[in-house]
């Protein structure tokens, strides 16, 4: 048994209650969380709209971002045993404890080892946001000169995406409030910009979810990348539309915490609260306007 946060179907709020882990399998890690990030997507489960999207009609776990402590290991796990500091991407929205636990099970493809030189509770920021985007970026393929706006510059996902984008040789601008001006710039972007700009760029990456008032950036036949959204963008003047979703991916994950290591990437949080006051983290995020995660520390 364990203490988790979880969705259930005849309320809003999130509670926290005693579940049962299911049963370690083959190929899974059972972790002591050490910290989890609640992320905007995590506020769409606590309050339904996520719910009916993937079907969940039961009570069900909360949580994408982890940190923790390898406590078991399954029979064909290998690359990690017990006492492993890692972090994770939980991925099973139907499972009964998540990140937003005391304790959870991932499978292991989906978990990397924490490298040296990263706090253990802060890497909690990295896994969900940093997989986002990088499967934004990637997609755009190589950068070969281009230029990129990426939108939502300073917000966990957009922050990630100029300093990924920036890594990987393209000319970037961010677009951002004047002043988040510092950070945007230290991310790696050239310049920054406060209103969505003419046709100027080879490609957008949306981390504020601007969906088609980002297309205006774009010249024709340019690539636009973003997440899921009610209204997404369509396609106009050649522009080539992709809309992605996080896919838990412990390889890539541990090359991205391998980046903050290094100081590529900067993880940012915007405060800490024990697992038992969630809610105030919870009302926070779907507020808007942080600056870096809020974290449930155990």
């Amino acid at each position: 048994m364990t203490f988790a946060l979880v969705s259930k179907p005849d309320t809003s709020a999130i509670t926290r209650e005693e579940v049962t882990l299911p049963p370690l399998g083959p190929g899974d890690l059972r972790v002591r969380v050490t910290a989890a990030s609640v992320d905007p997507v995590d506020t769409l489960y606590a309050g339904g709209p996520a719910r009916a999207i993937f079907g969940i009609t039961g009570t069900a776990g909360i949580g994408f971002s982890l940190t923790g402590v390898v406590t078991a290991t399954g029979a064909e796990v290998t690359g990690f045993a017990a006492g492993d500091p890692v972090a994770a991407v939980h991925g099973d929205v139907s499972a009964p404890a998540r990140a937003h636990a005391e304790e959870t099970v991932v499978p292991a493809a989906s978990a990397a080892l924490l490298p040296e030189g990263l706090d253990p509770v802060d890497a909690a920021s990295v896994p969900v946001n940093a997989l986002t985007a990088a499967r934004l970026v990637d997609r755009l393929g190589p950068a070969g000169g281009r230029t990129l706006l990426v939108t939502g510059a300073a917000g966990a996902v957009g922050g990630y995406a100029v300093a990924l984008a920036a890594h990987a040789g393209w000319a970037v601008t961010g677009l951002a409030r004047a002043s988040d001006r510092d950070f945007v710039l230290r991310a790696g972007a050239r310049e920054l910009v406060t209103e969505v700009p003419g046709a100027s760029f080879d490609a957008v990456v949306d981390g504020a979810v601007l969906h088609s008032a980002a297309l205006p950036a774009i010249r024709d036949g340019g690539t636009f990348a973003g997440v899921p959204a009610e209204s997404v963008a369509v396609p106009e003047r050649d522009i080539e539309v992709a809309i992605l979703s996080v896919e838990p991916d412990g390889g890539r994950l541990a090359e991205l915490l391998a980046l903050a290591a290094s100081g590529v990437l900067e993880p940012r949080v915007a405060g800490r609260v024990p697992l038992t006051e969630a809610a105030a983290a919870y009302e926070k995020v779907a507020g808007g306007g942080q600056r870096g995660r809020w974290l449930l520390v155990p």
